[in-house]
């Protein structure tokens, strides 16, 4: 009897002209957005504070996720003419008769994306004179949920696939070839969603918490150990991997862990002050 895989092939585009990545991205900040809004109220914090906070956000992830991609997966094509640096900063792309075409940000890293949210905070909060743990505590709360909507996201694009597998949930991602695949995208996806109400669970058990740093090393520890070990499932991104003993998101991932541990231990000696 033959394996009944799931043969994949949406299209791009939702509706109008809004692609299914665009939305994925939109729906995970907005539910972030909320969260946070909903944890600010509780907090008892101004409005004025909380205002800008989706701004310095929004602009640190997409930025370092595209700086990420760019210099950590393909350094060697962006950093090699001026042209393609343009095409880092600047959702166009130089075609071979040398005119110029819109085509979005095709490259999004989530290490990248971590670290310009990560330094987006540290300016938010030094400009607002606010406690910076307290704000990754914060934010890390809400950050499984967006993640998991971005990984959706790469998985109505066909994209970030996995390697050829006889699992019966393979997906045949008919714009890639006909071979079975592991949906490498989907299990990140479903371990975001129950990383976030295991997140959830922390902070009504323990909201004193909030403002150790407990629920940000949390975050980083469960996002990206299971990033390290759902990566054996995927193929490589791009060709220098294939010399590497691990791939670039697992390489990525250990130092994030690391800091992850490191907060947690931290967060058990330290006393908040709000």
């Amino acid at each position: 009897m033959m394996p009944l895989y799931i043969s994949w092939n949406p299209d791009e585009v939702a509706f109008f002209s809004i692609r299914w990545y665009s939305l994925c991205w939109l729906i995970g900040l907005i539910l972030a957005y909320f969260i946070v809004k909903k944890l600010y109220k509780e907090a008892h914090i101004k409005d004025e504070l909380f205002d800008p906070l989706f701004i310095y956000c929004f602009l640190g992830i997409l930025i370092g996720a595209r700086l990420g991609h760019c210099l950590f997966y393909e350094p060697g094509y962006f950093l090699s003419s001026f042209d393609h640096v343009i095409e880092m900063f600047l959702p166009i792309r130089k075609m071979p008769d040398d005119s110029w075409k819109f085509t979005g940000f095709e490259g999004l890293a989530s290490h990248g994306g971590t670290l310009g949210l990560m330094l987006a905070l540290f300016i938010y909060c030094y400009r607002n004179k606010f406690s910076v743990w307290r704000v990754l505590d914060f934010i890390a709360i809400a950050t499984p949920i967006t993640a998991c909507f971005i990984r959706l996201g790469n998985l109505m694009n066909s994209e970030i696939i996995g390697k050829v597998t006889n699992v019966p949930w393979a997906f045949i991602f008919e714009r890639v070839d006909d071979l079975p695949r592991h949906p490498g995208q989907l299990y990140e996806a479903i371990v975001y969603f129950i990383f976030f109400f295991i997140g959830w669970w922390f902070y009504r058990r323990k909201p004193e918490k909030v403002g150790t740093g407990f629920f940000f090393g949390l975050c980083l520890t469960l996002i990206f150990t299971a990033r390290f070990f759902i990566e054996f499932t995927k193929e490589n991104q791009v060709e220098f991997e294939e010399g590497l003993p691990l791939d670039m998101g697992q390489l990525l991932s250990i130092p994030f862990v690391i800091i992850g541990v490191i907060c947690m231990v931290r967060s058990r000696r330290v006393k908040t002050s709000h």
